[in-house]
């Protein structure tokens, strides 16, 4: 089969939804697929050489409480024709389909059958801000979709109110060949501190800040521990690092972005891995990647983080935006390393659930059901 993935956001910068295309096009390629991927692009895409098509350049635009980069530009239109010309897709899957300009303009489009996957989750969505014409637009280009899919049951609520319809749900994986117990440690970090460690980018919806005040309390009651930070985010680290020398906090490390390489080594160097959310998750896959490494999980207890963690079994569910049952917790775990054995084990078995090769099967599955109506129906006498 030839399969294009279309990503509206910048294929050169880290995300949930770029990771999740490039797991999918690794696995399908393994099974015998043609696959291409089609983004805008910062820098080349050199990993994967010419399964990558460029289209567009990106640029950061505020969506509900994020930064996107995007491409906003409308000449795209001869491009993407000569692309799907040249190529001949049996089936295009656009991640976050309704998102300009990439993914609208080849719905708009449509040269080949479409099946679209839906990450997002609460908040408004940037389409809410224009007119109701806009939104009729967006409407037929929605019923261009042959098929949809959403990450968890949280994404499918969240577009289902405003394009109803039938989704099936297939979530994000985890790559447990990348990430899995057997990898080594960072070297600097292993100095018998205990580690909580913290995922993702710097930006208030993460919740870095609930964790760094549930650290100011953890501290004084176990001196021998530390904080590390790893994800990108330049806006909030100079507010941090200040709050950080006021408190006269030690041991905290804003160690900022990381290569996809590096992310199983960080996990297995934590004792406990942190995620406090303050909501807005579609689902947790940074839970996933910290449980395949044998990890507890600490982490607020918000929709999209439960639909992968039972609370007392891989890890401890609190409420978001309370540093202190967030300490409470992470006390509790320093505390009982065997709780912390216990739930990192059980955490392995949970993260197999969701590996790649089962998610790109499901996914895989939508394509010939999709193809097989479409040609059921072409088939069938006028």
């Amino acid at each position: 089969m030839k399969i294009a993935l279309v990503s509206p956001y910048d294929f050169g910068n880290p995300g949930g939804v770029v990771s999740h295309i490039s797991c999918l096009e690794q696995q399908f390629t393994r099974l015998g697929h043609e696959v291409k991927i089609i983004a805008p692009a910062s820098r080349a895409s050199s990993s994967i050489g010419d399964r990558f098509i460029r289209i567009g350049t990106p640029r950061p635009i505020p969506v509900s409480g994020s930064m996107a980069r995007i491409t906003v530009s409308i000449r795209l239109e001869g491009q993407i024709k000569e692309v799907f010309e040249r190529e001949k897709f049996d089936i295009c899957h656009l991640h976050e389909p309704l998102m300009p300009t990439l993914c609208t303009t080849i719905l708009r489009l449509k040269k080949s059958p479409m099946v679209g996957t839906f990450h997002a989750s609460g908040g408004k969505p940037w389409y809410t801000m224009f007119s109701p014409l806009a939104k009729w637009y967006l409407n037929r280009w929605f019923r261009k979709l042959d098929a949809r899919i959403a990450v968890s049951q949280v994404a499918l609520n969240y577009v289902n109110k405003y394009f109803p319809d039938h989704y099936e749900i297939i979530p994000n994986g985890v790559d447990t060949q990348h990430f899995h117990d057997r990898v080594t440690p960072i070297d600097i970090f292993e100095d018998g501190k205990t580690n909580i460690l913290f995922v993702g980018r710097l930006e208030k919806r993460k919740g870095f800040e609930y964790l760094l005040e549930a650290y100011k309390l953890i501290k004084p009651e176990v001196p021998n521990c530390r904080l590390i930070q790893v994800g990108p985010g330049v806006r909030l680290r100079n507010k941090y690092q200040k709050r950080i020398r006021r408190y006269g906090l030690s041991d905290v490390n804003l160690t900022g972005y990381a290569p996809y390489s590096d992310l199983p080594k960080y996990y297995k160097t934590a004792d406990i891995a942190c995620f406090p959310a303050t909501g807005r998750e579609s689902q947790g896959i940074v839970l996933l990647e910290a449980m395949a490494v044998g990890k507890p999980v600490v982490a607020t207890n918000i929709d999209g983080y439960a639909s992968v963690l039972t609370d007392g079994v891989e890890g401890i569910a609190v409420p978001p935006k309370n540093p202190e049952k967030l300490a409470e917790a992470i006390l509790q775990l320093i505390r009982n390393k065997q709780q912390r054995q216990q739930m990192g084990e059980q955490g392995i078995v949970k993260a197999k659930q969701y590996d790649w090769s089962i998610i790109a099967s499901k996914v895989l599955d939508v394509y010939k059901k999709t193809l097989k109506n479409i040609n059921e129906s072409l088939s069938k006498p006028k």
